[in-house]
């Protein structure tokens, strides 16, 4: 059975150390070979905007940006549908490979075979 992961980081630059967490799992978990699918929900949805990841900033962690860029590369990252709204991002304001869906597509991802769900 294929293992998978799917990630949902729920903090933005307002707590780094958990943000640049997740998005370091995420990337590793690429890295590695496992599929994996990275949720931006909360704070975190601004990473979904161009820019956004090169302007957070944690000591001694490898950038935003460039964890992010590994994530797309081999993942898919998707923003919260209703953390979209609440900060009027729509679908023509995202980094090319970035989507909106919402709740029942990240429970039927997180629920599926041989799935590994965390959240941070």
């Amino acid at each position: 059975m294929a293992r998978s992961m799917v990630i949902k980081v729920t903090a933005g630059s307002d707590a780094p150390e958990r943000c640049n967490q997740a998005f370091t799992v995420a990337a590793a978990a690429v890295a590695s070979g496992v599929p994996v699918s990275l949720w931006l929900t909360g704070e975190s949805a601004w990473f979904g905007v161009p820019g956004r990841a090169k302007e957070f900033s944690l000591p001694e962690a490898t950038p935003l940006q460039d964890l992010l860029d590994i994530v797309l590369s081999g993942g898919t990252v998707t923003v919260c549908t209703q953390c979209a709204a609440r900060r009027n991002i729509g679908p023509g304001d995202l980094i090319g490979g970035v989507r909106i869906a919402g709740a029942p597509t990240f429970v039927e991802e997180a629920l599926g075979e041989g799935v590994q769900a965390l959240v941070y």
